[in-house]
């Protein structure tokens, strides 16, 4: 009887052992795709500025490569890298959309005054609907479409200069 409860015993510490072992060599740490061809999904939203109702069938219409900026005023990220969206502003070949992510629209708009206005458009994402739809999960994210709706190349955080060059590359 001793035996058999010290085998099992035995058994049970083992078996625990490897479990956490392995728990311990497996990295639980998400790293979301930064590449991939999802279809846009469709949508429909307020623009900032002139609070009128639009879709994404009407933002996204166009032989054109589009940058989906999601920002807010209160990110300092955000901040940071709208020096980096007013540079590709002119860019015959991008059309850049914002995505105002959980924002007060007075502060929204205080923002663009003060910076600059990048976006052809921009859309209020009041309760972050859009951008979960997206796969965001926080601010800054951008995103690059191409003409027929799939979504190329996820950047997480602020665009810089290599972001730049990766959107230059992908508009080859």
């Amino acid at each position: 009887m001793k035996k058999s409860s010290l085998f099992i015993a035995i058994t049970i510490i083992i078996f625990c052992f490897f479990v956490l072992f392995k728990g311990l060599n497996t990295p639980n740490v998400y790293t979301p795709s930064v590449t991939f061809e999802k279809e846009l999904e469709y949508f429909n939203a307020k623009t900032l500025i002139y609070n009128k109702e639009t879709n994404s069938n009407e933002l996204f219409s166009g032989k054109k490569i589009y940058l989906l900026n999601i920002w807010s005023s209160w990110c300092v990220p955000c901040r940071e890298e709208h020096s980096t969206l007013m540079k590709l502003k002119n860019n015959p070949f991008i059309k850049i959309i914002g995505l105002n992510y959980k924002d007060d629209p007075i502060n929204a708009k205080k923002f663009i005054e003060e910076l600059g206005n990048p976006y052809s458009e921009i859309v209020i994402d009041k309760d972050g609907t859009i951008s979960i739809s997206l796969g965001a999960y926080g601010v800054p994210e951008t995103f690059i479409i191409d003409d027929n709706k799939k979504i190329l190349k996820k950047f997480i955080g602020q665009i810089n200069d290599q972001s730049l060059n990766d959107i230059k590359l992908l508009l080859k």
